[in-house]
């Protein structure tokens, strides 16, 4: 028997792009026999998004690892009543259309829970399945924007991009494996299943819950650069080096600046860590980081307790000490693309038990041993390719 926590458990992935397929992820990490149900007309889009891997783009080969691949066409009403008879021996289904979407398939929520009780089913989508926004389109940055999260980044002139995808993962992902397991485990004494509701908006502004605090707090709304946590304190920056690199300060708490201070033979600082609302030091530190490269303050810091980090750019942190030391950047051997394929591992991690390390599927590779196992026979397979209900 498998160590791993969810051996047994089979989850219908319906999601495309990155949301859903990186949750997915995570529980194929976990042990979970996720198959990934794609239209057998390209599949995923993800799979075509260049730089292509070979045949297959390297964000698809990122997020897909550990899963299997049938392609079923969901609007051959022949590909529905398949999907419907996989959906009798599920755990989980989970799904990224707009709203509305799956029920015009034919595969809602009452239509899945009445071929079974105990399926667990996952809806992630960008506004949730009910309210005013719920049909629009949209895409990570208008789901941050909305939920005031990309106001706060950036200089105090303008919001700017952030750099990773905060509501898709954060807001999205992340949510949607914490409420599987939830439903899993209130499964397990009920025997009911459940639908889970993961709105990425309402994700993002989560991220808000600290900060949302501090304004409701003082009484005045979080502002761009203004903030202790988002360039409005000398002591919680990124700073310029001689070198022209960049280093990022998180001395928050007073015992960490005065670790600083101290160790920079700047004493004198200690008591102007909070002038000026946090800035007062700024110019300080400013002169303090040019006066060395990057990587001597990265010695500096290794040898001081004081919260402070080289910013690694491009390729730097694949070879950073801690990483290589936890295994963090992992290589699948992909035979279908001739050469392994590099990936990073699930931050959940069991210890003493190790993932899987299985490649991510070609479209549709394992649509017949999955119909097998769910009890279709040669046959029936063969006529569900003939009508094109299959890929």
């Amino acid at each position: 028997m498998s160590d791993l926590p969810l051996a047994g458990v089979r989850v219908l992935d319906l999601s495309r792009l990155l949301p859903g397929p990186y949750a997915t992820l995570v529980l194929a990490d976990l042990g979970a026999d996720v198959v990934k149900v794609e239209d057998p007309r390209g599949g995923d889009p993800l799979r075509w998004v260049p730089p292509l891997v070979g045949e297959q783009s390297g964000s698809f080969h990122a997020l897909n690892r550990n899963k299997r691949s049938i392609a079923i066409d969901l609007r051959n009403p022949e590909g529905v009543a398949t999907m419907r008879r996989l959906v009798r021996g599920a755990d989980v289904l989970v799904e990224t259309f707009r709203p509305g979407v799956m029920d015009r398939l034919g595969v809602g929520w009452d239509a899945l829970s009445s071929e079974n009780r105990r399926l667990v089913l996952c809806s992630i989508s960008g506004y949730g399945q009910d309210g005013p926004y719920r049909d629009r389109a949209g895409h990570d940055i208008d789901y941050v924007a909305v939920a005031g999260v990309l106001a706060l980044n950036g200089p105090p002139d303008r919001p700017v991009p952030l750099g990773v995808q905060v509501a898709d993962v954060a807001g999205g992902s992340w949510p949607a494996v914490a409420g599987i397991l939830a439903a899993l485990l209130r499964r397990a004494a009920t025997g009911r299943g459940a639908h889970i509701d993961v709105a990425m908006a309402e994700g993002a502004l989560a991220m808000l819950a600290l900060q949302k605090g501090v304004a409701d707090a003082r009484g005045a709304p979080l502002r761009r650069a203004g903030e202790v946590l988002n360039g409005g304190s000398a002591f919680y920056g990124v700073y310029r080096t001689g070198d022209g690199r960049f280093v990022a300060l998180g001395a928050l708490e007073p015992k960490f600046f005065r670790n600083f201070c101290e160790a920079v033979h700047r004493p004198e600082l200690v008591e102007a860590q909070f002038d000026e609302g946090g800035l007062g030091p700024r110019a300080e530190l400013e002169a303090i980081f040019a006066s060395r490269t990057r990587d001597e303050w990265a010695d500096f810091a290794a040898r001081n307790d004081v919260c402070l980090m080289p910013v690694l750019e491009g390729d730097e942190p694949r070879n950073d000490p801690q990483f290589a030391r936890r295994g963090t950047f992992v290589a699948i051997d992909t035979p279908w693309e001739g050469r392994a394929v590099e990936s990073l591992a699930s931050p959940v991690r069991l210890v003493g038990v190790d993932a899987p390390r299985r490649p991510a599927p070609a479209l549709g590779a394992d649509t017949e041993a999955v119909l097998a196992e769910a009890g279709f026979s040669p046959s029936e397979v063969a006529s569900l390719r003939k009508c094109g209900a299959l890929g």
